[in-house]
């Protein structure tokens, strides 16, 4: 399993303008990559190599940061393509996807660059890393971290690292290849109901509330319109000091959470089931003032933390279908639309139960995941001698 551990570098004023100057130079030669790729096709990589080698290297790049470039460029080449594919740009002809085919791919001056081991190399009793820079090798420049990431890297860092700067600060995003853990046999599984006014509902009781998130993300917004509508400098300032707050946010709420459920079952022995919500802000209408709401809704990423931290743990974890969960009776498995009483109230109109609509949701994610994980799993007949 890949993850990738975040380190925060700390350079001295010399260094900071040294990394600085280095990632605009590589990302304004992406640009430029960019451009010949556009004109030629956007050939294969080698192909591409031939056409932006010699220039790259005359522009001060080193060797092994000239192929990273081409390489950066070639695969976001891949990804806008694959993107295309998928459909989700648009259908051919609409307004969004013509836009993203008629010009070449731009990268930011702070965008992320890849190193390898050639380029970076690091020191971890000193916390210190060597990197490669237009004006020269910097060395001993430090860097932090907590002790857990600091132990991840010393013991898988393994493969390449991009640099990245948000806002003024440098960062160093270093991929690990940490081992799988056989996932063990569970005795149930804890079935996870996603949701916005609840966060995450469990059939061990555990609910996270989404109020305190929905009103931190409400207020963000109106300060948002207030400092766009203010115009001024300072305001401009402003939304730059604030840009990525709510992002951060909302992040370490769902690692609170995922990381809280991943805990409870691994204790219990348990598994996780999870439900498969991909495609569902296209399948739902909502008004327009709910819109801001669903598409504020961070469940994708709170599977993906899910996800990795119960590999990690070696939790197993399964995706369920949600069609009807919300609307069967846990009790009974009646279905029926006026089961749904409201948003927080289930009445089951065949046996009577009445319980809370997410507590229900919940068991029936967890009756389908055992029936996913018995689908699933290897067979336990031992073979025909």
């Amino acid at each position: 399993m890949k993850i990738v551990a975040q380190v925060k570098l700390m350079p001295e004023a010399d260094q900071a303008t040294a990394l600085c100057s280095t990632l605009r130079t590589v990302n304004e030669a992406a640009c430029w990559v960019s451009e010949v790729a556009f004109a030629h096709g956007v050939p294969r990589e080698y192909e591409l190599r031939k056409y932006t080698y010699a220039e790259l290297k005359a522009r001060g790049l080193g060797a092994q940061t000239a192929q990273h470039v081409i390489k950066k460029t070639r695969d976001a080449y891949a990804t806008l393509k694959a993107n295309i594919r998928a459909g989700n740009l648009g259908r051919p002809g609409s307004k969004r996807r013509v836009k993203v085919e008629s010009k070449p791919i731009t990268f930011r001056p702070d965008a992320a660059q890849p190193y390898d081991d050639r380029c970076l190399s690091w020191q971890y009793d000193a916390q210190t890393v060597s990197i490669w820079t237009t004006a020269g090798r910097l060395k001993c420049v430090r860097f932090a971290c907590s002790a857990d990431a600091l132990k991840t890297l010393r013991d898988f860092r393994k493969g390449e690292a991009g640099l990245v700067e948000r806002d003024g600060v440098f960062y160093l995003l270093a991929t690990c290849d940490i081992p799988d853990i056989e996932p063990y046999e569970p005795t149930g599984f804890v079935g996870v109901d996603l949701g916005i006014a609840k966060i995450a509902t469990t059939t061990t009781g555990y609910r996270a509330a989404g109020r305190g998130l929905n009103r931190h993300r409400k207020r963000q917004l109106e300060l948002r319109r207030k400092l766009q509508a203010k115009g001024t400098k300072s305001a401009k300032r402003r939304l730059k000091h604030r840009s990525r707050k709510e992002q951060r946010h909302a992040a370490n709420v769902n690692h609170i959470i995922s990381k809280t459920i991943v805990t409870t079952a691994e204790r219990t022995g348990q598994g996780i089931a999870l439900e498969d919500l991909t495609g569902i802000r296209d399948r739902v209408r909502l008004r327009k003032g709910q819109r801001a709401q669903l598409h504020s809704w961070s469940f994708h990423q709170l599977g993906a933390f899910l996800e990795y931290k119960a590999r990690r743990a070696g939790v197993p974890l399964v995706y369920v279908d949600p069609a009807y969960t919300s609307r069967q009776c846990s009790e009974c498995h009646h279905t029926d639309r006026k089961n749904r009483v409201d948003q927080a109230t289930f009445a089951c109109r065949a046996c009577g139960f009445m319980v809370h609509a997410d507590e229900n949701a919940s068991h029936n994610i967890a009756r389908k995941g055992e029936t996913v994980w018995t689908a699933g799993r290897e067979s336990r007949v031992p073979d025909t001698p």
